[in-house]
């Protein structure tokens, strides 16, 4: 996907100025909690908890912060019981947006995305509009030589492993994500970023005029306090994704 792997990689580095303004702690906290309550405590048998405590770790989230997470989610300590809710929409071009809640007012989550999307050239859509239109699949971008990243990330388990420039694109299956992740460190290669992520299955080519008032609109949801995620199926060129970020 032409622009996919520039945009996730601007995402993890804005991810890395937002944990020095103690911004994403929350969030990264919160997705711990929810994998805890719904596979467990222990992340050698939760692959999703596995993803969400490495995920904090490269984030410099304390290991106190984790472990009490950790609890709560398990019912250990007591602590405010958050509700997962997904919602679908569009932005501006027809993409389509696929929004992650965790939250624990569900009527403040939804006024606050729906505001969000019909202020920015948005809309809400029904459930089921724009789902269908992605797959969860762990994503990483790792730089290396092409021989030992491919070796390593077949090792481990990988689904598809592109080249994307300067980096490259790696699609897991979502429960794989933590063995490709660990063949990629013994390999010694550099991660980027790896994710459990929602990938689209067809993309929306957005141009230059657009480009702008699709990546702030994504911006202003990803900022909202219960918004745990944004997915969107737009295709930016690398070219015009270097001219508007």
């Amino acid at each position: 996907m032409s622009g996919h792997s520039k945009w996730h990689s601007i995402k993890h580095k804005k991810a890395a100025k937002d944990v020095k303004r103690g911004k994403l702690f929350g969030k990264l906290v919160k997705a711990i909690e929810i994998a805890a309550r719904e596979g467990g405590g222990d992340p050698a048998g939760n692959a999703t908890l596995a993803t969400a405590i490495q995920k904090a770790k490269d984030a410099s989230v304390p290991a106190d912060n984790i472990d009490r997470a950790i609890k709560r989610g398990t019912g250990e300590m007591e602590g405010v019981t958050y509700e997962e809710i997904w919602y679908e929409g569009y932005a501006p071009g027809g993409v389509a947006l696929f929004i992650q809640c965790l939250t624990d007012n569900r009527n403040r989550a939804a006024s606050e995305v729906r505001s969000t999307l019909t202020r920015n050239g948005g809309s809400l859509g029904e459930p089921g509009s724009v789902a269908y239109l992605f797959n969860q699949k762990g994503y990483l971008l790792v730089a290396g030589p092409e021989d030992d990243v491919m070796l390593a990330a077949l090792e481990g388990g990988a689904e598809d492993v592109s080249d994307s420039g300067d980096q490259w694109e790696i699609v897991t299956a979502p429960t794989d994500l933590p063995a490709v992740r660990t063949a990629l460190e013994e390999a010694g290669l550099g991660i980027d970023s790896a994710d459990v992520t929602q990938m689209p299955t067809v993309t929306v080519p957005v141009d230059r005029e657009v480009a702008p008032k699709v990546l702030r609109l994504v911006d202003l949801l990803d900022d909202l306090d219960d918004v745990q995620a944004v997915y969107a199926n737009f295709d930016i060129s690398d070219e015009v994704m270097a001219e508007v970020v």
